[in-house]
């Protein structure tokens, strides 16, 4: 086995220390390190006041990361996003004024309130890691991680996100409420939401990119788990219940995920168990089932598709 970039006591202490902060939250926690470790993007669908925000700013603050954040609103606008050259008088030449987007980690609260027009702002800066403004093209820092908050799409004043936003998320999950017992300390302690942002760093900048690296090219998917892959993605698209399956973009998502919950679990390789483990956060919200299933019954479907499919030997 490889020389891990990082001892993953370090990653179960990170773990272990936010957990104090953000109660009952350790599988939210996870899979957010996981979206992180795999260069993706995190999209959080739950209504306010569960803990969102927190979690956001501990991950950054765990990771020794920039923290920057944007409120989407109706009137939003992209340059509120990226920034904008401002005219300097003293030099007599406009000054770029860089916007929250330039952080390692961006939190983009209720993505779904702002308009479309403004919601595809993100789209070039998850994508490509740069924004184009004015004409000119500025890279946005290394390792870049947006997570983005949308309440649920039956509330009022919200926008749909289109499929080629969608798309641009790794993983959509649901924190949820608290059990009893997270929430009994919640109520006796108050929110500690403030003590986060004293929170002395447990890993850096550069460990951070280090695990990235080797999640790409030092957990091996051997050909026999190609196939698996290979088997599911079809399965979406052939699946009598589902109108659109799986892209390609997805099945790198997928696979890419696969290899994070392999490196957290101390592996350098992926096994049956590690995709099935990250499927219910990757596939559902990029594949487009038939009107007629609401979320339950579109989690059913899923996890029918994982039953039937042969395990590779």
């Amino acid at each position: 086995m490889k020389k891990l970039p990082v001892e993953s006591g370090k990653i179960d202490e990170a773990i272990k220390l936010l957990s104090n902060y953000i109660h009952g939250k350790e599988a939210a926690l996870r899979l957010a390190l996981m979206c992180v470790f795999a260069r993706g993007h995190l999209l959080i669908e739950d209504m306010p006041g569960l803990g969102k925000t927190t979690l956001a700013i501990a991950i950054a603050k765990i990771l020794g990361l920039s923290f920057g954040r944007i409120q989407f609103t109706s009137d939003l606008l992209p340059s509120d996003i990226t920034g904008l050259s401002i005219f300097d008088n003293n030099s007599g030449a406009f000054e770029f004024h860089p916007g929250p987007i330039f952080n390692h980690i961006v939190l983009v609260d209720e993505i779904n309130r702002a308009t479309p027009k403004t919601q595809s702002a993100l789209l070039e800066a998850m994508g490509e890691k740069q924004v184009t403004i004015e004409g000119r093209t500025y890279d946005l820092p290394r390792p870049f991680f947006v997570i983005a908050t949308q309440n649920p799409g039956e509330q009022f004043g919200t926008f749909p996100l289109p499929e080629s936003q969608l798309d641009r998320f790794m993983m959509k999950i649901s924190i949820g409420y608290p059990p009893r017992a997270a929430e009994r300390e919640i109520l006796k302690g108050g929110s500690r939401r403030k003590e986060i942002y004293s929170i002395e760093p447990i890993l850096e900048e550069a460990e951070v990119l280090a695990i990235q690296e080797h999640i790409r090219n030092g957990i091996r998917v051997s050909d026999e788990m190609l196939d698996y892959f290979l088997d599911l993605i079809g399965a979406t698209r052939s699946n009598p219940f589902i109108q659109a399956g799986l892209s390609t973009r997805g099945a790198l998502a997928l696979t890419q995920t696969a290899k994070a919950n392999a490196y957290l679990q101390g592996k350098d390789f992926v096994v049956p168990e590690n995709v099935k483990a990250v499927a219910p956060y990757v596939i559902p919200h990029r594949v487009l089932f038939r009107e007629e299933y609401d979320g339950e019954s579109k989690k059913e479907i899923l996890l029918s598709i994982l039953r039937d499919l042969p395990v590779p030997v």
